[in-house]
């Protein structure tokens, strides 16, 4: 059903969470108190489209409902971030946007206030209809735990507004959701899979969706996501564009993802932020050779020198389960999150690596898509993946919200696909390139196929995630480099001593180099997360 809340509201501010209080101080300060605010100042942002609405620099300048100004008191936000700073006024204008943001950045206040605002601004939402439930706002993520993030973050946003923010996911009991539905539904955060069981069993209708937001929309739609996207948004009776608000966000919109967003979209504002880090020099990224035999020693020798939380990139769900059992067997104490772990077991897993009470966290790239870990000090890509992309997410989970961080690539011969990518994108971001990389980008140019496993399109716009494709007539599009800046963290700390040497020469790479030439996106099968 539509609006308030059943019964009594719970405080989201008073939560006895003891565990996440250790992490975070409370649940509602979360990031917000860790957040250093002057190392956005010189984020360089741009917008396209038509009559923009000019920025903001303090929450003081818009006109916001009275019990969101009190929200954002309580969360601590002192002033909004670069993309809220945009993105708050487009949205409070109603106007359909494609924002370009890093996770960290506060995106979610940045489409979230707009939506509360505007449920709040048009009346009272209609009363309850029985069993199904008529959201106001749908708010579409690829996974569980960022649904979960999401759902939190609205709950206090929405506090004692009299709306009701529920979240649905897979791999958790269809029935408590169900009952939660039943309680009141004015914003829906959902992943697809669960959502369309939802809309297929008649609990849910989209007929009353007013407010469409998508996050981590580039994974969404080039995960196998988009036949599930479209059923949900064009078949299901929602409103179409033009006649509902529409927000995408993620770190990256390369061009063809664009071109498939702009589908859901009605004259819309593009925006895009540098990544924090690209001017503050807040994310250092090493690269080592290490030959696949050498790399748990390797690991262990780093992370010993290295102290902090300690996120481990993974290829696949076994890998991670056997680090994680290395790891502990040598008094490391790890953790981890993959695809096949219940939902149970991830929040657990997540809780503890939080909380410091295991520091090193072993997780695949699907399990760690969008997690909010605010103290990340080092991102370790024991295996690095196969696309540009994916690696500008992974080292985005540290230097987060201002603060300095470090992010390690384990680099061998299976890799050489990436290495003119990852070369360029360091070079960029000015951080030290070894010359053994430069000597293999320089190999795997000639013959080579262009930019990642999307195909085509030039990197616009160094420290953006992406440009907008429209400027060119579709042209223009590509991944946004680097832009992290380099040095400041002290020397990196874990000296030379691998990598460097040994390489021969770079040779054998040559053909379809380049980040694998084009193929195009990953199957599109219907997926259930």
């Amino acid at each position: 059903g539509g609006g308030g809340w059943r019964g009594r509201e719970e405080d989201p501010f008073a939560t006895a969470d003891r565990e996440r209080q250790e992490a975070d101080d409370n649940i509602f300060t979360g990031e917000s108190t860790a957040i250093n605010f002057d190392a956005y100042e010189d984020i360089p942002v741009e917008t396209s489209g038509e009559d923009v609405p000019p920025g903001l620099n303090t929450f003081a300048d818009v006109e916001l409902p009275e019990a969101l100004v009190a929200n954002i008191k309580r969360c601590k936000f002192s002033k909004p971030t670069p993309v809220q700073k945009h993105s708050i006024p487009i949205g409070l204008a109603r106007r359909d946007l494609m924002a370009c943001a890093q996770t960290g950045s506060g995106k979610t206040a940045g489409f979230m206030f707009p939506i509360i605002a505007g449920i709040l601004r048009s009346g009272a939402p209609p009363a309850p209809r029985g069993r199904k439930a008529f959201p106001l706002a749908l708010v579409l993520s690829p996974t569980r735990e960022l649904s979960s993030q999401i759902w939190e973050e609205t709950r206090k946003f929405s506090y004692q507004t009299g709306l009701r923010a529920v979240v649905v996911y897979g791999g958790a009991p269809v029935g408590q959701q169900l009952r939660e539905m039943e309680r009141g539904c004015d914003i829906l955060v959902a992943t697809p899979g669960r959502l369309s069981d939802l809309i297929d069993r008649a609990r849910v209708s989209l007929e009353s969706v007013s407010y469409l937001a998508l996050d981590e929309a580039d994974r969404m739609l080039d995960m196998g996501f988009e036949p599930q996207i479209r059923d949900i948004v064009e078949r299901q009776g929602m409103p179409p564009a033009g006649e509902r608000q529409t927000m995408l966000f993620s770190a990256t919109f390369p061009r063809e993802i664009q071109r498939m967003a702009s589908d859901f979209l009605h004259n819309y504002v593009f925006l895009t932020v540098g990544r924090v880090g690209s001017s503050t020099d807040l994310i250092v990224q090493k690269v080592e050779y290490v030959p696949i035999d050498n790399k748990r020693d390797v690991l262990m020798e780093m992370i010993s020198a290295v102290p902090g939380l300690t996120l481990i990139f993974v290829e696949t769900k076994r890998g991670a389960d056997s680090l994680e059992d290395f790891l502990c067997r040598n008094r490391f104490p790890a953790t981890s999150i993959h695809g096949d772990r219940t939902q149970q077991e991830r929040e657990a897993a997540l809780r503890s690596f939080k909380s410091g009470h295991t520091p090193y966290l072993v997780a695949t790239d699907v399990a760690a898509r969008g997690l909010d870990i605010p103290h990340v000090t080092h991102v370790v890509n024991y295996d690095l993946p196969s696309d540009i992309d994916d690696y500008v997410h992974r080292i985005g989970r540290t230097g987060r919200a201002g603060k300095k961080g470090l992010a390690t690539a384990f680099f061998c011969d299976k890799d050489g696909p990436i290495a003119r990518q990852l070369s360029e994108l360091m070079e960029e971001a000015k951080q030290d390139v070894p010359d053994w990389l430069r000597n293999m980008a320089a190999t795997s140019r000639f013959g080579s196929g262009g930019g990642g496993r999307r195909g085509g399109g030039g990197r616009g716009g160094n420290r953006f995630g992406g440009r907008d494709f429209r400027r060119d007539g579709g042209g223009g599009g590509g991944y946004g480099g680097g832009g992290y800046g380099g040095g400041g963290y002290g020397g990196g700390g874990y000296g030379g001593g691998y990598g460097g040497g040994g390489y021969h020469g770079g040779g054998g790479y040559g053909g379809g180099g380049g980040g694998g030439g084009g193929g195009g996106p990953p199957p599109r099968g219907r997926r259930r997360d």
